[in-house]
């Protein structure tokens, strides 16, 4: 356990410092109001994580590199690559009430959230 989450840990560390590359890269070549560091790093974690499991299910095995780039890698690069995978499983499961009941919590309540915290610092 001790092991895995070191690893986890490792892949996390290198995926936050990815993020922050992507963003640094990013804010220097467009100017404008739309995020496109973390639009980017949204996208590109999606379609990372969805290799990435997409492998897991056709060899049916745990590794120490699923635990490595899955929580580690997707984790610290971004963590909406995780919601989107969640939100697929859903929905190919056909769980409607749960896919829209998840989606609409995660936006609405997530958003709330960070009113409230900056509300509480102001």
């Amino acid at each position: 356990m001790f092991k895995m989450m070191l690893l986890a840990g490792a892949g996390g560390f290198v995926g936050t410092c990815v993020r922050f590359l992507v963003g640094k890269w990013s804010s220097a070549i467009f100017h404008g109001a739309f995020p496109l560091g973390t639009f980017l790093v949204n996208i590109i974690g999606c379609f990372i994580i969805g290799l990435l499991f997409g492998l897991l299910e056709k060899v049916h095995v745990m590794t120490s590199a699923d635990v490595i780039l899955i929580t580690g890698f997707c984790g610290g690069f971004t963590t909406f690559s995780a919601f989107a995978n969640d939100m697929w499983v859903l929905g190919t499961k056909g769980d409607w009430t749960t896919f829209i009941l998840y989606l609409l919590l995660s936006v609405v309540v997530g958003i709330l959230l960070v009113w409230a915290g900056r509300a509480i610092i102001r």
